[in-house]
């Protein structure tokens, strides 16, 4: 058999999806089961073995500080961000502090690093694929939200590697979802990739010129998306139980997992039906073991009066993308939707509105990420490449911190890449044998109000007076998005030596540890349960 087998990734907030090309078609690769998408949920189960994907979700059994859901939300962040702040008062599992202000997830008495938690469902797609091909699979592409910063590229790298797979590319998903609608069609058109996940928001313009898939500009939001819709219910749910029977279900974790399973199932049924009727005899007991039961019925008008402010913070992103693209929303030929939740009439009308045009639905648009990322796995796998070109950008500002708590920009937010800056340091003083800078992304000018991506230290260049020694450092932003810096000193051609600390990243070491507990761990992506 051919070596150029690779597979395309999509690793959803919510849920997740495999595909391949065969002979050049795509396909997405289904479970036991039948399923095709498969949830983005870990369970850590009592005999140490571990439970992936819709059984994890969905086996009412399972206990829910030990299930972990929604765990790309956090991928990437500090421990004292505001993001990680909402997902301790929300999460039923135990959200703790790692190394350099990371964040960890403790599951029966162990922390797990956020990649790790994420390789593990990296881990049974892989085998899923593996199954299905009757074949070793290691080459794959994975997407990542286009507005996630360097931090969170790494960690979703790292998670691959911890994995066991040979990440090809980081890829973001709208430009994966273009490439799906547009691969071989010799299309002419200035697209809109409305991308409404589980838990992230992103919109990319591209122009699509004989197989030139080029991006002008990308927005997003990457705490915005399903998940979001999910709590409005929860909280309207939980409103009508208080005032039913005197008990509120947010206090117990599992009660208030069961209720959030009950409103990921209304929101559905209402989309598909314009109504949900919620009825769940004895959902819990009280304090004195009394059955208690939700008797509810949620109304389209009801559902969408919810719905409204939530979407209509990404149009507020959209505004964005259209304004860094210099377009306006009649000069967009074409709108994809991304992301189960477009599937809802209210997101369908809401987009159809503010771009003026019906958007393209004939892929399905839980799989349409992953069979982008199945065609550009296939094009960096094979020996005869691809027929077609990505031009990506940047998402967010790069920048190095500057005197008084301030940041000046290297590569503006939206810049072509790959791409590389130079910049010229002296040293500030006599005998000056090290120079430390901390670079940061983010669209403001105040160091405090961005993200910091690390701290790099350069050294080994020779020591003189103030002034006399001049540093090129290059900072270059690859393929994937990622970060990499370099330095030169000008006068003599010596390379320094770079020492680079990630915040919140994994050393090699860490990633090495993580895929050994990775391997260690056996991994079961069962059936959805029946229950």
């Amino acid at each position: 058999m051919a070596n150029d087998v690779a597979i395309g990734i999509d690793l959803g907030t919510s849920y997740s999806c495999v595909s391949i090309i065969e002979n050049g078609v795509p396909r997405v690769i289904a479970g036991e089961s039948g399923d095709y998408i498969h949830a983005s949920v870990v369970s850590f189960l009592d005999d140490g073995s571990v439970l992936v994907g819709n059984a994890a979700k969905n086996d009412p059994s399972l206990d829910p500080k030990n299930t972990i859901a929604s765990a790309k939300r956090l991928i990437g962040r500090f421990f004292f961000s505001e993001e990680v702040k909402k997902a301790r008062a929300l999460m039923p599992y135990e959200i703790v502090e790692g190394p350099n202000g990371s964040v960890n997830i403790r599951a029966r008495g162990r922390d797990f690093s956020l990649p790790e938690i994420s390789a593990l469902v990296l881990k049974a797609l892989k085998m899923l694929a593996e199954d299905d091909l009757g074949r070793e699979v290691t080459d794959a592409v994975i997407t990542v939200p286009a507005f996630f910063n360097d931090n969170q590229r790494q960690a979703t790298r790292d998670a691959g590697r911890i994995a066991g797979l040979n990440v090809l590319r980081i890829l973001n998903e709208p430009t994966a979802a273009a490439l799906t609608y547009g691969c071989g069609q010799a299309m002419d058109q200035r697209v809109a990739v409305y991308d409404f996940g589980g838990g992230t928001f992103d919109i990319s313009i591209l122009e699509i010129r004989d197989d030139m898939f080029e991006v002008l500009s990308t927005a997003g939001d990457t705490y915005l998306g399903g998940d979001d819709l999910d709590e409005q219910i929860v909280q309207w749910l939980a409103r009508d139980f208080k005032k039913r029977h005197a008990f509120d279900p947010t206090n117990d974790p599992a009660i208030l997992q069961r209720l959030r399973k009950v409103a990921e199932t209304a929101k559905i049924e209402v989309g598909r039906q314009g109504v949900a009727r919620i009825h769940q005899p004895a959902f819990c007991h009280d304090g004195e073991g009394r059955d208690l039961s939700i008797d509810a019925t949620l109304t389209e008008a009801e559902f969408n009066r919810m719905a409204a402010p939530i979407i209509q913070r990404s149009f507020k992103v959209c505004d964005e993308a259209m304004q860094s693209a210099h377009l306006n929303a009649s000069e967009i030929d074409a709108v994809i939707l991304v992301g189960g939740p477009t599937r809802l009439p209210i997101i369908r009308t809401s987009v159809q509105h503010y771009f003026g045009k019906q958007p393209l639905t004939s892929v399905d648009p839980d799989k349409v990420v992953s069979i982008g990322a199945a065609y550009q796995a296939h094009a960096l796998a094979s020996q005869s490449g691809a027929d077609y070109h990505l031009l990506d950008v940047t998402p967010l500002t790069l920048r190095i911190g500057t005197v008084g708590g301030f940041c000046e920009k290297i590569i503006d937010r939206n810049t072509p890449i790959p791409i590389e800056q130079s910049k010229t340091f002296t040293t500030s003083r006599d005998l000056q044998d090290k120079v430390r800078i901390r670079v940061y992304q983010g669209e403001s000018n105040r160091a405090d109000e961005c993200e910091l991506l690390g701290e790099f230290e350069f050294s080994g260049f020779r020591v003189a007076l103030r002034g006399e020694v001049k540093i090129e450092v290059t900072f270059e932003i690859d393929t994937n998005g990622i970060v990499n810096v370099s330095a030169c000193e000008r006068a003599t051609g010596l390379r320094a030596s770079t020492t680079i600390q990630l915040s919140s990243g994994l050393s090699e070491a860490d990633i090495e540890a993580g895929r050994q507990n990775n391997s260690d761990l056996p991994v079961a992506m069962g059936a959805t349960p029946n229950a």
